[in-house]
């Protein structure tokens, strides 16, 4: 069994975290770890696991009785987290916040987006940094032209997200009153997850010099994204689906379909749903994921997968509930 940990252990990223833990059948919880909640049960802060699990959280993080360590920190905690403390050499980290998302050469983490990176995960690395939520959408939605090198106009990204996107702690634009039957943009063109797009692109066609013209919408619901993508393509809708189709022939999350997606046919899974049209010599894609899941702690349980030599679907085949 792989003995997981996790701190930051509170929040939305790491209750999902536990909720797919929980029932994959080769990972043991041995320790939760929150300050603020220490000696409290776990369930006392993630109600929905009532009568899955009797673990407290803890203050202290015993490295030396985990296989991997889970980082559902705050931004700009988890690097501090890892220059104060002193790790086994065999612990894999898998990190949720945003803090190594870019690979300067400063640190050994690599970028866990495993459509792009899987060999890279499975063949030796240690630490893996977990993509951004609004970050995974857009790369699934644009991988196979990069790798085809079709990335030559600029990109038209308009992103709409649920309120969990926002994490756990309240604020002016999470509350209720605010949120719900509301509809707010923020953040236009500076993003924090342009600057992983642009080297996940860049990776794939190192041309890439188009502009990226994201807008990122507040959504009145808990969960999904959708990503509403259109750029100038020069090639047919038939040759577009096929790049497609043969990039993601071998990845077990990502799927393309012809039918208008909808949020509810992703959240609560580990799935990106893809829909390829061609208007005028614009090709429009349509991409959606569950923001906790794929966007996030799914995709952290996929990358430890890929860590320890597992099949990428154990402890994640997950049905949408649509109604």
């Amino acid at each position: 069994m792989i003995k997981a940990g996790i701190i930051g252990g509170a929040g939305y990223t790491a209750g999902e975290l536990l909720r797919l833990l929980v029932n994959h059948p080769d990972v043991e919880i041995e320790w939760v770890n929150s300050s603020s909640n220490a000696g409290n049960l776990v369930t006392d802060v993630h109600q929905g696991l009532i009568g899955e699990m009797d673990l407290r959280f803890i203050s202290d993080t015993p490295l030396d009785k985990i296989d991997v360590l889970f980082c559902c920190t705050p931004h700009g905690e988890t690097r501090k987290f890892m220059d104060a403390h002193e790790l086994p050499e065999s612990l894999k980290v898998v990190d949720l916040s945003t803090d190594y998302r870019i690979e300067d050469g400063t640190h050994d983490f690599v970028y866990g987006l495993p459509e792009l990176n899987r060999k890279r995960i499975v063949r030796g690395a240690r630490h893996v940094a977990n993509p951004g939520c609004f970050a995974t959408a857009i790369q699934l939605a644009l991988l196979p032209l990069a790798k085809n090198l079709l990335l030559n106009s600029d990109i038209h990204i308009t992103a709409i997200t649920g309120s969990t996107g926002a994490g756990v702690k309240p604020s002016a634009t999470s509350h209720f009153s605010w949120r719900n039957n509301n509809v707010s943009i923020y953040k236009p063109f500076k993003h924090q997850h342009l600057a992983e797009i642009r080297q996940s692109l860049s990776q794939l066609q190192s041309s890439f010099k188009s502009e990226i013209n994201f807008i990122p919408v507040r959504g009145c619901f808990a969960r999904g994204i959708m990503a509403i993508v259109y750029l100038d393509c020069p090639i047919d809708i038939e040759q577009v689906r096929a790049l497609y189709e043969d990039y993601y022939s071998d990845h077990n999350f990502t799927f393309i379909t012809d039918k208008a997606p909808d949020l509810k046919d992703v959240v609560n899974t580990n799935k990106c749903i893809l829909r390829l049209e061609k208007v005028d010599g614009k090709l429009l894609i349509t991409s959606v994921i569950d923001n906790l899941v794929k966007g996030a702690s799914g995709q952290a349980v996929h990358n430890m997968n890929l860590l320890f030599g597992l099949h990428e679907r154990v402890g994640l085949q997950l049905k949408p509930s649509a109604f």
